[in-house]
């Protein structure tokens, strides 16, 4: 059983990365073997249930206020409306539900209803997630109070790059952010974005951020940046869709305990390049045709996509704590 560690060197990531790609992939799913049925995927479905004018001014989210990109201002929705999406996907196969709002930070009126919306998905016996950016006072507390399973807030890259794609707020207030998370006893779901131009050392320093974290992230989407017109990183140059994978497998490596996420991006991924991502270690998808406002695969080819594959749509279980390391 591969030990737990949080103190990785960022020479010790880079060299992972530059591993024959056989060699790379053959570890990582040595490493997912040790800790998790390699044939079972979990999946979440992922709701926008406040879109658009967002103050913040991350480049490459059409729902920003600041940028150009076609997306209508929706208000937030009314609870019944959302238990009833929740209930579609649990119906569906989803087993988690993810709430996200465009929001800097919730204000009160507003979290009043969210915590509503918790509680109703929470009795449909599934798993409740949310994304309201950043949190204060006792908002954490009160989300997992209502049944609040996980709280995503994302890194999106490395500390070095990070104000090249968000000016409105500082790495270090999602890290706070994660903080009060962690001491509200809310499971965490954070990871990042590729492909925004960053290089490979930007990359390096994301999941060195991620996985020297206190506790790692129990769940770590890795999201392939979707390119929306009037966007600034509209026409970046695209990844090569096997360091995309690369970045997967090293997830796997550095966070051998977690579940990594083949998040945003998957539209445009035929199957082979997706079932490479799951052979590097990657076991939760998003289900359903839509995310926040970008496409996804529809639910039929996610289903023939594991029957050709023989995975499993179920939580993934986690065998034997592995030791910490020394």
């Amino acid at each position: 059983m591969t030990a737990i560690r949080h103190d990785w060197t960022r020479e010790e990531i880079r060299a992972l990365f530059e591993l024959p790609f056989a060699d790379l992939l053959h570890r990582a799913q040595t490493t997912h073997r040790a800790h998790f049925d390699p044939n079972a995927v979990q999946v979440s479905t992922l709701l926008s249930i406040k879109t658009g004018a967002c103050p913040e001014d991350c480049g490459y989210c059409p729902q920003s206020a600041h940028h150009a990109a076609d997306v209508e201002r929706e208000a937030l929705l009314d609870v019944d409306a959302v238990v009833s999406a929740a209930r579609a996907a649990r119906d569906a196969g989803a087993s988690r539900f993810c709430m996200g709002a465009a929001w800097r930070s919730p204000r009160e009126k507003d979290f009043v209803r969210v915590l509503d919306m918790v509680r109703g998905v929470k009795a449909l016996g599934m798993e409740t997630c949310v994304t309201l950016g950043m949190l204060y006072g006792d908002q954490a507390k009160r989300l997992k109070a209502a049944g609040l399973d996980y709280y995503n807030h994302n890194l999106d890259t490395s500390p070095e790059y990070y104000e090249q794609i968000i000016t409105t707020r500082r790495f270090d207030d999602r890290l706070d952010t994660l903080g009060r998370v962690r001491e509200a006893g809310l499971n965490v779901c954070c990871g990042g974005i590729v492909g925004m131009g960053e290089s490979r050392e930007d990359r390096v320093g994301l999941l060195e951020s991620l996985a020297n974290l206190p506790q790692h992230p129990e769940s770590v989407p890795i999201n392939y940046l979707v390119q929306v017109a009037g966007t600034p990183l509209a026409g970046t140059a695209p990844l090569d869709p096997l360091e995309f994978v690369r970045t997967c497998a090293v997830a796997r490596i550095l966070m051998p305990a977690s579940v990594v996420r083949l998040s945003a991006g998957r539209d445009g991924m035929d199957d082979a390049l997706q079932a490479l991502c799951f052979l590097a270690g990657a076991n939760s998808i998003f289900y359903g045709d839509k995310l926040l406002t970008t496409g996804n695969p529809a639910a039929e080819r996610d289903r023939a996509l594991f029957e050709r594959l023989g995975i499993t749509a179920a939580e993934p279980t986690r065998r034997c704590a592995a030791p910490a390391a020394a």
